[in-house]
């Protein structure tokens, strides 16, 4: 059965992903909220019924805004580590705590539910601690890195497996030197614990692309430091520069800040 990824919302205003089968699928973060969710699944014929759980990669709020409305009120499992159950149960803008929904995970250890394989990896990013996801089904590895500080080599050595990949595009780096952003915001951002630059992440793809990488998308652009355009050539001229095609090597595309992406069939 083909494997299915969509894209509800990727930003600093909210960021929510979903992966499925067509039968039932998991969401891997949710900053928005609840109705905007279960309408943009509804768009594309995936009911809310058919989450059987929420995956969180760190407690800032544009990844966590609807994790109560999700947990309690749906019931639907809220996997992420300790320290960032922490985080959301002390953040006062998600929108209910968590009890029964709550459940654990550790770095480096698998949990299955259904037919997915899903396990965390340490990201370097300034929360009370963040992690991507390796989700593995039948022949798939479909990997998220967001909110990632640098690239260093957990992050690295997961994104080398990938086939399907999500990973952060976040700002262009003149855009930001240039920009309005006080200096110490524009030190944050850049410092190494902050976000990944176009440049940054073009460099890792095009210096460790693999056959095995059949798709890309870039999450997570700044509406303020980047724009999609600048983040696609960024990527394809460091592809260019090495012969690797986009559209026939891999395909390659931006995720929207407010609205969906198509919905994808990876097969």
């Amino acid at each position: 059965m083909a494997l299915q990824f969509l894209s509800l919302a990727s930003g600093s205003s909210g960021n929510c992903y979903y992966l499925g089968t067509g039968n039932y699928g998991i969401l891997l973060d949710a900053g928005i909220s609840f109705r905007t969710i279960k309408q943009r699944l509804k768009e594309n014929a995936i009911e809310i019924e058919q989450i059987m759980a929420v995956f969180i990669t760190h407690d800032h709020l544009d990844h966590i805004k609807s994790v109560g409305g999700l947990g309690e009120a749906q019931g639907i499992p809220i996997y992420t580590t300790q320290l960032i159950h922490t985080g959301i149960e002390n953040n006062r803008y998600v929108d209910a705590k968590l009890y029964t929904s709550r459940k654990i995970i550790e770095k480096n250890r698998a949990v299955t539910v259904k037919d997915f394989s899903i396990t965390a990896f340490n990201v370097p990013h300034d929360a009370n601690d963040c992690v991507g996801y390796l989700i593995q089904y039948e022949h798939h590895n479909f990997v998220l890195a967001t909110d990632v500080g640098h690239i260093d080599e957990t992050v690295g050595s997961y994104i080398r497996i990938a086939n399907h990949l999500i990973i952060e595009a976040n700002y262009d780096k003149e855009m930001l030197l240039q920009g309005h952003y006080p200096d110490f915001l524009k030190e944050r951002i850049m410092n190494g614990s902050g976000h990944l630059c176009n440049s940054e992440t073009a460099d890792f793809l095009a210096a460790n692309f693999d056959s095995r990488l059949k798709n890309i998308w870039l999450c997570h652009l700044s509406k303020n430091n980047n724009h999609p355009i600048l983040a696609y050539k960024a990527v394809k001229l460091a592809f260019d520069q090495l012969g690797i095609c986009i559209g026939k090597d891999v395909n390659l595309a931006t995720l929207q800040r407010t609205a969906s992406s198509e919905l994808y069939l990876l097969k």
